[in-house]
């Protein structure tokens, strides 16, 4: 295979600012989050290609000079906790809005789909951004435009509005025309009999209001459910006409009812940010034909000048964290997602930002994350536990992970789990059949006992950490295999003597070891253990899948003789399957190999 490397040079994109411009206050005493006025000034700056940048970017545009009233829902400050109980601000949502120039046709809209098609290549296009917006000064009930009249002609402006006033106060039977259902309502209201106003079953369901939103338990209090709108990350507003041919003022009821261009509710499709300042003779064709006067929408459509708001919730984790953290800083954009919880592994040099980054993610992932820690120390304990700092969110490490159809409760405070091994686990478990006997020596919670048990006829699994023990219990209940699987809380030489040697477990098939950093330390447990057992009885013998880390050179190699060590065997053909690399240079190997009969059947003295 031929690679050719190419290599470009580019012109800087983005503008350089100070690093906690977005911050809502200086947290010197806390964290050193802002550089020294001499390192950098908050005004230096570069200019920006803007024949190369394309789309939005916080670095465009301009801030808003005062908020408006949508901004109020969606730019609340971001508040964490500290460990003193002290809650602070971090960041400053409304600073991360944003107003863009753009332009925008203004159409009927039972045409908007229509002409969408028609200017798809000249419309802006922005991610998650919506080519066609509503302006809610525009609308209009259909029930309310069907009453309206088909054309005004010079001189009976007076004969239509008493049309229309007459329909209003429900005096339109003898012209032959429903009423709308409000008015229809209104003239319930108004009618009575002998017996006083009319008394209807449905009057008060017509007029009843909405439900009030749900409240919902916070900080010992009820409050009103926040809901964000649909409208949330973004806004538009019209600014002015941009079309100047015409001098009049533009209305909703039609160009023939006084004045007005057409009539119903409309739509704006945004056009490209590069037609922002241009006139309709600087347009494309495909968006002038809109305009000339033999189009077909020549007098439905118009150019407008508008103003696109995006506020914090649209800016992508990426976005927001380049903008916060210092320049040089690696972003940090990984993390594990378990169940509610996301798991961080920063480096040295964010544990300064760590509350600041935790904020960005929870914010970023409100509706799968809850809870945001990070890993302070390397697993070092026997019960492979990792130690965890909460950063962000609820304090609460029980979660319930579903994992290649099955469901999990898990404490990662005090259990082991790794999701990045659920392709692993699944190829393991494709190689068992329906007829074999698995036993698994460092089970966890039960993520490949489970599995296992799904598709074999019995699995055995052990773990020496209790809490894994109660956790892999439930977790057999929770999939309804708890007659399939036996459970142990016993060391793991221990466990593997007590299996092969006991009278009463069934013969044993495939053993899973999965405990990389010591696995291959425990294989001696398997030599001389059919040691009490005549070879004439034929026990099949059991297929090991062992797995282990290395930084050698060569893994493989180095992992194989590690394993011919540990079995004192020297003839043994073993199956290589790097499953990933968790470091540079460090590999995560599963060895597959028959346990020889010379093993098997060694003298144990």
């Amino acid at each position: 295979m031929l690679t050719k490397l190419v290599f470009r040079f580019h012109p800087p994109l983005f503008a350089i600012f100070s690093a906690n411009r977005f911050l809502r206050k200086p947290l010197v005493t806390k964290y050193s989050l802002l550089r020294p006025s001499s390192t950098i000034s908050s005004t230096l700056t570069l200019s920006i290609n803007r024949d190369y940048c394309y789309g939005p970017s916080l670095d465009k545009g301009k801030q808003p000079y005062q908020s408006s009233h949508k901004q109020d829902e969606v730019s609340q400050a971001s508040s964490v906790f500290f460990d003193d109980g002290e809650e602070e601000t971090l960041i400053d949502k409304e600073s991360f809005s944003r107003v863009f120039d753009i332009a925008a046709v203004r159409v009927p809209s039972e045409d908007c789909f229509a002409l969408e098609n028609q200017l798809r290549g000249h419309l802006l296009n922005w991610p998650r951004i919506r080519n066609i917006a509503r302006v809610s000064s525009d609308e209009m009930e259909d029930e309310f435009k069907k009453i309206l009249p088909e054309k005004v002609s010079e001189g009976d402006e007076d004969e239509k509005l008493d049309a229309l006033n007459r329909r209003i106060y429900g005096k339109t039977e003898g012209d032959g025309e429903t009423l709308s259902p409000v008015l229809y309502r209104d003239k319930l209201v108004k009618s009575f009999n002998t017996r006083g106003f009319v008394k209807f079953r449905n009057l008060a369901k017509i007029s009843r209001p909405k439900k009030s939103r749900k409240m919902v338990m916070q900080q010992d209090k009820y409050e009103r459910e926040k809901r964000t709108g649909k409208n949330s990350i973004s806004e538009v507003e019209v600014v002015g006409d941009r079309d100047n041919d015409r001098d009049d003022m533009t209305g909703l009821l039609g160009e023939d009812f006084k004045g007005g261009r057409w009539r119903g509710s409309t739509r704006l499709l945004l056009l490209d940010e590069q037609y922002a300042n241009k006139d309709v003779v600087e347009l494309p064709e495909a968006i002038k034909v809109l305009f000339t006067g033999g189009g077909k929408h020549s007098r439905s459509c118009e150019l407008v000048k508008c103003r696109l708001m995006l506020f914090y919730n649209y800016w992508q984790m990426n976005d927001i964290l380049k903008a916060l953290l210092p320049d040089g800083i690696i972003i940090p954009t990984a993390f594990e997602m378990v169940g509610h919880i996301a798991h961080l592994n920063l480096r040295d040099e964010h544990l300064p930002y760590k509350n600041i980054i935790a904020q960005v993610v929870l914010d970023k992932h409100k509706s799968n994350i809850k809870t945001v820690v990070n890993k302070i120390d390397s697993i070092q304990n026997e019960y492979r536990t990792m130690q965890l700092q909460v950063l962000s969110g609820n304090h609460s490490l029980v979660t319930t992970v579903v994992e290649n159809g099955f469901r999990f409760h898990v404490d990662l405070g005090t259990v082991y789990w790794n999701s990045r091994l659920a392709t692993e686990r699944q190829r393991l478990v494709n190689h068992f059949t329906s007829a074999d006997i698995v036993c698994d020596v460092f089970s966890g919670v039960g993520p490949l006992a489970i599995a296992a048990a799904k598709k074999v006829k019995h699995v055995y699994a052990n773990d020496l950490n209790p809490s894994a023990v109660e956790y892999l219990e439930r977790n057999c209940v929770l999939n309804k295999l708890e007659r399939k699987i036996t459970v142990y809380n016993m060391d793991g030489r221990r466990f593997i003597d007590a299996i092969f040697t006991s009278q009463k477990t069934r013969c044993i098939t495939q053993v899973v070891m999965n405990l990389p950093n010591d696995a291959a330390e425990f294989l001696d447990a398997f030599r001389g253990i059919f040691y009490n057992r005549p070879r004439a009885t034929g026990i099949p013998m059991p297929m090991i899948n062992v797995y282990g880390f290395s930084k050698a050179e060569d893994p493989e190699f180095d992992f194989h003789q590690r394993i011919r060590t540990a079995l004192l065997e020297f003839a043994i053909e073993v199956e290589m399957h790097r499953v990933r690399d968790v470091a540079p240079g460090k590999w995560m190997l599963c060895a597959s190999f028959v346990l020889p009969e010379s093993v098997a059947y060694a003298n144990r003295s």
